[in-house]
This record gives structure tokens, sequence and C-alpha cells, in this order.
């Protein structure tokens, strides 16, 4: 059996991911507190506390891209702050990139991944080593991609990806901040880890775990410890 992701295993992880968010809230709050609004954890709690009410209705569409694409949409109507224009940007555009699809695969992933990187790069203006969100996404989305050519499985591309991200998150703590309210502290915004790539760190290694759970299960893979 081959590892592809279908319409339940996005339901699955998408409830995974705002359980996540829950419990982690008052630690992105701390993060952010420190050089920014600190409201990330309750703003992005609140978005993925919506996306939760909505999963019943979510699981009566075959479109694991109009799913994706809900969930952006619910994200950017019920999340205050930047936080979720970025994060509803990223859902809708990564839900474009796999329209009418009923199974995603590893290229696919790759995919939406590469598209959800472009929309935060388009609607928040941030680049790389701007010590934003992005410096844990990009390496994420590279590393996915790169699996992707190399034909990994799933699985270790996603293992990969999170690595990556988990290394870019602990670069960003020295970083001097040039976007978002923590811009106006300068070097002062150096020694603390940014918050965006913190959370985007615990929505994919959510995702990994959700997604080795289903496989551990079905017995069709090998896991890593």
């Amino acid at each position: 059996m081959s590892q592809v992701i279908r319409r339940e295993d996005v339901i699955k992880v998408l409830e995974d991911i705002a359980s996540t968010i829950e419990k982690n809230k008052d630690y992105l709050t701390e993060l952010d507190s420190a050089i920014g609004d600190g409201d990330h954890g309750i703003n992005l709690n609140r978005g993925f506390t919506e996306v939760r009410r909505k999963l019943d209705e979510l699981k009566e569409n075959e479109d694991i891209g109009a799913i994706l694409k809900i969930v952006g949409s619910t994200l950017i109507s019920s999340v205050g702050g930047s936080v979720g224009f970025l994060y509803g940007t990223a859902f809708t555009r990564a839900g474009k990139a796999v329209e009418n699809k009923r199974q995603i695969d590893i290229k696919d992933l790759a995919k939406l991944f590469d598209a959800a990187e472009k929309g935060i790069m388009d609607v928040g203006g941030a680049r790389l080593g701007d010590k934003t969100m992005l410096d844990a996404i990009h390496p994420a989305v590279e590393a996915l991609k790169e699996a992707a050519n190399k034909n990994l499985t799933l699985i270790e591309a996603l293992e990969k990806s999170v690595k990556a991200a988990e290394h870019g998150v602990k670069r960003t703590v020295e970083m001097t901040a040039k976007k978002g309210r923590s811009m106006y502290l300068g070097e002062r915004s150096r020694g603390h880890q940014d918050v965006g790539a913190t959370s985007f760190y615990l929505i994919i290694r959510s995702s990994l775990e959700t997604l080795k759970g289903k496989y551990q299960h079905l017995g069709k893979v090998q896991l890593h410890s």
C-alpha cells in the first residue's frame, strides 16, 4: 500500500493540530510577549478552535483542496492580528495547489507546502533571515521538495522536513527582527525565539506524529526513533 494522505487523514491532522495549539497556547503567548504583541497563542488557538467546530462539515467534503481552503478562510475570519491572515493565506494557497484531489502523495505535499510558503511571502513581505515564521517554513519546504525528488516515503520526507523546521526555529534566536512589532526593538530582539517559526514547527510536528500513527497502525513502514 503506497503512502498517501486521504480526506480522513487530513481531518485527523487538523483535529490534532487544534489540540496541539491549545496545549501550547500559553507557551506561544509567552514567547510572543517577550518581543511581540503577546497574543499569538491566544489568537491562533481561537482560529483552530473554530476549525475544530467545522470538522463535521469538512468530513462531508471529498476534495482535500477544498478542505484546506475552508480552513484558510476560517482562520482569516476568526483570528485577530497578522497571524490569522498569514496562516489563512498559507492554507488557502495550499488548497489551491491540490484542488480536486481525493488523496495526495509526497509530491503533492511538496507542492502544497511550496504554495503555502509563497503565499506567506506574498502577503507578509518577509524574507529569509527576517526572524519570522518563514525561517522555519523555508527550510522545511526545501527539505520536503528534496525528499520528494529522491522518492523518499511520505513519513521519511516529513521527518526531514520537521528536523529542518526545528533547526530553523533555533536559528531565529540569534537573528535580529526585521518584520512585525519586534523589528522596533532592533538588536534587543536577539536572544529570543520567534513565535511564528515556533507555531509552524508545532503544526508540522503534530502532522508528522498523526501520520506516523496511521502508518504504524497499518504496519506499512519502518518508523525511525
